[in-house]
């Protein structure tokens, strides 16, 4: 299949409600802890140029957005979902992976993060560079967790005192430090 897949603009607006609607169904089928997400919530992402979105011919098939925590010392990419007709044709990694430099080149001093219950989206981090951690290290803002409080799954994590959930953690350096640590690694293999 011959998807687009683009930094979604005003012209995407009208697919807001089935984005949110394609969200809140995988989570009801899946049984795990997806936040539900709001129309408009999603219009202002894709407003401010902090999304993607994938198409074919028009039909909405992706989409993930970009957020932003601490002050953009942290940005994670959230909300990655597939319709379930295009499921299985490796979409998810593309938009991640679109998201991803897309959040990496817009914060380039941002670690970037995430969390989730899904092995695949797991799977995709971990090919981007993510490692997992504790939710030590994740931002601690208040409305970062709060944005938590939809999923079926909120009362583990507040009952351990946000330190732990079903979801799981992962954090990737930001395109700075990444660049930095390559360059010391390269200029050490010179001198060697």
């Amino acid at each position: 299949m011959n998807f687009e897949i683009k930094i979604a603009t005003s012209e995407h607006l009208k697919y807001t409600t089935i984005i949110c609607k394609t969200i809140e169904d995988s989570a009801k089928v899946r049984g795990t802890g997806i936040s539900k997400r709001n129309p408009k919530y999603i219009e202002e992402k894709i407003k401010n140029g902090n999304s993607v979105i994938a198409l074919l011919k028009n039909e909405f098939a992706g989409f993930c957005y970009i957020e932003t925590w601490s002050h953009d010392k942290y940005v994670a990419n959230s909300g990655l979902i597939v319709a379930p007709q295009f499921r299985g044709h490796g979409l998810a990694k593309s938009i991640k992976s679109k998201i991803f430099s897309h959040a990496q080149n817009k914060y380039p001093d941002a670690k970037v993060f995430g969390i989730t219950t899904s092995l695949p989206v797991m799977k995709i981090n971990t090919s981007l560079g993510y490692s997992p951690v504790t939710f030590s290290e994740l931002p601690q803002d208040e409305a970062f967790w709060k944005s938590c409080s939809s999923c079926p799954n909120f009362d583990v994590l507040t009952r351990n005192e946000r330190k732990l959930c079903l979801c799981t953690g992962m954090l990737a350096p930001s395109k700075n430090k990444m660049q930095h640590d390559l360059t010391y690694l390269i200029s050490n293999q010179k001198h060697q």
